[in-house]
């Protein structure tokens, strides 16, 4: 395994040989989040994972920035002409932003449990989020609060919730005394006015346990011309962490391009 810091200082690290696969995590982690589905994938693949802005090991935004260029900065810098991006929650908003604004660059595009620019959010979750962020700056509070939502209800369960737990701690005190900007900036239109503009094969995954949003932006990916869906029982929105093998084998199969014909299009 490689570690290197790209000129941006962004953390990366880079696993295998073989077609390049971009892994981008969510909001709240940092790339650790992948431990247990990267080194399955570089046995046939070259995988990159690395940290966003302010997490991990990577800096905090000092200003106004854009996850989408962040990503191809990267790329660039990792002389990477032509990938499959693998995103989850906020990392697949950033995956499907990405594929729109260049699409040349994308071989194939992995979602799981997306969000989505210019979606509406329930006003449950946005009652959750609410009382979330009313406990700042109160770190713990706010760890607590976050992760006793219903979507991390198996994860909670699972062996994985002190890990989970310490990257979310690690997040929100970063969050809290390095960040200097919280202004994300995003392509426009926004990309629920543009799905069904993606060329490149993709794959929607989510779990059964989740807010019902999740089935609405499924519902909205329906729109992608080439699109295969796959729903994880008894996961939750921390899927990649509990459901870390089954999420391996589906990418591999998709990436090898056994998956296209193995179910209908559209949504399920």
């Amino acid at each position: 395994m490689i570690e290197e810091e790209i000129e941006m200082r962004l953390h990366v690290e880079v696993q295998g040989n073989g077609s390049p696969i971009v892994m981008i995590h969510s909001g709240g982690v940092d790339s650790r989040v992948w431990r247990y589905i990267s080194p399955d994938l570089a046995q046939s693949f070259q995988v990159i994972t690395f940290d966003g802005r302010g997490t991990g090991r990577s800096p905090a935004p000092q200003q106004p920035f854009s996850l989408v260029e962040d990503l191809r900065t990267l790329l660039e810098q990792l002389q990477l002409d032509r990938v499959t991006l693998v995103g989850h929650s906020m990392g697949g908003q950033v995956a499907t932003d990405f594929t729109l604004t260049y699409p040349s660059m994308v071989e194939r595009l992995v979602v799981i449990a997306p969000s989505l620019t210019g979606y509406t959010f329930s006003p449950e979750f946005a009652a959750y989020m609410a009382s979330v962020n009313a406990a700042a700056p109160d770190i713990s509070k706010l760890t607590e609060l976050s992760l006793a939502g219903p979507i991390y209800r198996a994860t909670m369960a699972s062996p994985h919730r002190d890990f989970l737990h310490e990257m979310h701690m690690n997040y929100m005190t970063r969050v809290f005394t390095e960040w200097k900007s919280f202004d994300v900036q995003w392509p426009e239109p926004p990309a629920i006015e543009r799905l069904e503009e993606i060329a490149a094969r993709t794959l929607f995954m989510q779990g059964t346990i989740d807010w019902p949003d999740m089935h609405n932006i499924a519902e909205h990916f329906s729109r992608v011309p080439a699109i295969q869906f796959s729903v994880i029982e008894g996961a939750d929105h921390m899927l990649i962490l509990t459901h870390a093998q089954q999420l391996a084998d589906h990418i591999r199969h998709f990436v090898k391009g056994e998956l296209d014909d193995a179910t209908n299009p559209g949504r399920k």
